[in-house]
């Protein structure tokens, strides 16, 4: 348990820093362009839970109209008016999650993971999935096996958040170092035609 813990700490690490190095230019005029197109932060910041349950700050570009958040914000749906055009780019690409590589060297996520839930999703599932506590036994991820097999964004109903859970349980159960890179080259694949990307 111990070596795989090292090798994982050793993959997202190494990775991270050499995805943003690469990365850099590209994610350097994405936050120009948000700037330009509407006013508010580049990054968009919030809490979710993490690790062992505990609460950590994500970070992504910030892809709708900026506003102050609140617990009753709702998840983006399909055709949401609060996404601007780049944002809408952004999200249909998943490049607004590349800030999340930040997250990784930070040692608050992993590369591959159960995708961190915000705080509201997170307590309104709990009490009703018994397996739920579960996918906190490692850390969260920007990509992971449930969102290479299309559950990923909105969840609307307890039982899409149960298939997802089952997917992130099986993760935990399966890893390898090949499954992870399985789920990474299957989520650059993703990148420009994922009819759940919105």
């Amino acid at each position: 348990m111990k070596v795989r813990r090292l090798f994982k700490w050793l993959e997202d690490r190494i990775l991270a820093v050499l995805l943003l190095f690469l990365l850099a230019p590209l994610m350097a005029a994405i936050a120009l362009a948000i700037r330009l197109e509407s006013p508010g932060p580049v990054l968009f910041q919030q809490k979710r839970f993490g690790y062992g349950g505990r609460e950590f700050l994500l970070y992504k570009f910030r892809t709708l109209q900026h506003a102050p958040e609140t617990p009753d914000t709702p998840q983006v749906t399909r055709g949401d008016p609060r996404v601007t055009r780049i944002g809408r780019f952004l999200r249909r690409t998943s490049l607004d999650e590349l800030p999340q590589l930040f997250n990784v060297v930070m040692g608050s996520m992993s590369l591959i993971g159960p995708r961190p839930h915000a705080i509201p999703h997170g307590r309104r599932f709990a009490p009703v999935i018994q397996d739920y506590p579960a996918r906190h036994r490692i850390k969260p991820g920007i990509t992971g096996w449930a969102q290479i097999h299309g559950y990923r964004g909105e969840t609307a109903t307890v039982e899409a958040m149960r298939k997802r859970i089952e997917f992130d349980l099986y993760y935990i159960e399966n890893w390898s170092p090949i499954l992870d890179i399985t789920i990474l080259l299957r989520s650059v694949a993703l990148c420009f035609h994922d009819k759940h990307a919105y």
